[in-house]
């Protein structure tokens, strides 16, 4: 079943079989506009930064960030600046948290608040992990607020009113063990 019916399914009815524990902390943490906060893993957080050609001049803003993994890495591993901005308190304290871990405090900022508030006027690479309805309400933001030559990369979920540069498709193990789809795709938009 794909991520998407499967999200939808869980979200819509009551839950009749046991979850793995590590589904069920994911689903127990139910954002009220957002979804359900699923955090990216691993690889998945590698090859959106890939994807997006992430170097130690850009500024990556992750939208709906959750823990900050996504800025994290793009500063841990290539010297980005990132801002994460996130709804869920307990979320942006995670994050800055892993940040200071990390060591990359310095470069990165984590935003409690409402992404449509968010200014991406400084932004040169956007990641999503975000539900369509979502997605298709930013794209007007994006379009509008982003220079030319920045990037986007949205994981499972296209901007269907904008067609992609590119798109990658390959498995993530991680994802099955939290019982959704395998299969993951990533879909690489520029703004002209």
């Amino acid at each position: 079943m794909r991520r998407r019916n499967l999200l939808g399914a869980i979200l819509a009815a009551p839950l009749a079989l046991p979850l793995p524990a590590r589904a069920q902390q994911a689903i127990s943490n139910v954002l009220i506009d957002g979804g359900p906060y699923l955090p990216s893993p691993d690889a998945v957080v590698e090859r959106m930064l890939e994807l997006a050609g992430v170097g130690a001049d850009d500024i990556v803003y992750d939208l709906g960030s959750g823990d900050g993994r996504l800025v994290i890495e793009a500063a841990r591993r290539y010297g980005a600046r990132g801002v994460g901005v996130e709804r869920e308190a307990r979320l942006v304290d995670l994050a800055r948290a892993a940040a200071a871990s990390a060591k990359v405090a310095d470069r990165v900022r984590f935003r409690q608040g409402n992404l449509f508030d968010t200014d991406l006027r400084g932004a040169t690479v956007v990641t999503l992990y975000l539900l369509p309805s979502l997605l298709e309400r930013l794209v007007p933001k994006l379009r509008l607020e982003l220079a030319p030559g920045a990037r986007i990369v949205s994981h499972d979920y296209p901007l269907t009113s904008w067609p992609a540069e590119r798109t990658l498709e390959f498995d993530s193990p991680e994802k099955a063990s939290l019982m959704l789809e395998a299969r993951t795709q990533l879909f690489l938009y520029l703004v002209r």
